[in-house]
């Protein structure tokens, strides 16, 4: 019997001095205004992103054009899991080590608001089910970690809700 290695969840946190409300309101549904155009899975330039903010809502880019993904004018990234505001998003990621849309791969990213003592709030991700990615695990697992990754586009939406 073969052991079954786990990569470990991609887990980043970052600080910003707004209240978890208006965290989780530039986080969720501000997604646009920070998510660098450059992180696309469209075959034409990202023209916005959307979370449709409701459990069961999708999670996805509408290219420039509207009409170069293949699987229609949107392309999808996943779906909302669970929407609470101020306090926790749960997001299924759907985009597949050669960044594409795979509707039967889900990995969670949870995103959890906790409004500190000192004022603003503290934005904990984690990345889990890293495993799901197969054989590509290892080779997804620390891009999603680098400065291209989670870590960066944390720090762009930090910028965003008032570093």
């Amino acid at each position: 019997m073969n052991p079954i290695i786990r990569p470990a969840p991609v887990r980043r946190s970052v600080t910003v001095r707004a209240d978890p409300a208006r965290a989780f309101e530039v986080f969720a549904s501000g997604m646009d205004r920070w998510w660098p155009r450059s992180h696309s899975v469209g075959t034409s330039p990202q023209r916005r992103v959307v979370m449709e903010p409701t459990a069961g809502g999708r999670w996805y880019e509408i290219g420039e054009d509207g009409s170069e993904c293949l699987w229609g004018k949107e392309c999808l990234w996943g779906k909302v899991l669970a929407y609470e505001p101020p306090a926790r998003l749960l997001l299924a990621w759907q985009i597949d080590a050669d960044w594409r849309y795979d509707a039967a791969l889900l990995t969670e990213v949870e995103v959890r608001f906790t409004p500190l003592d000192e004022g603003g709030t503290r934005v904990d991700l984690e990345h889990r089910d890293l495993e799901r990615f197969g054989d590509k695990a290892e080779i997804v697992r620390p891009m999603l970690d680098s400065p291209g990754g989670w870590q960066g586009l944390l720090a762009l939406f930090g910028e965003a809700a008032g570093g």
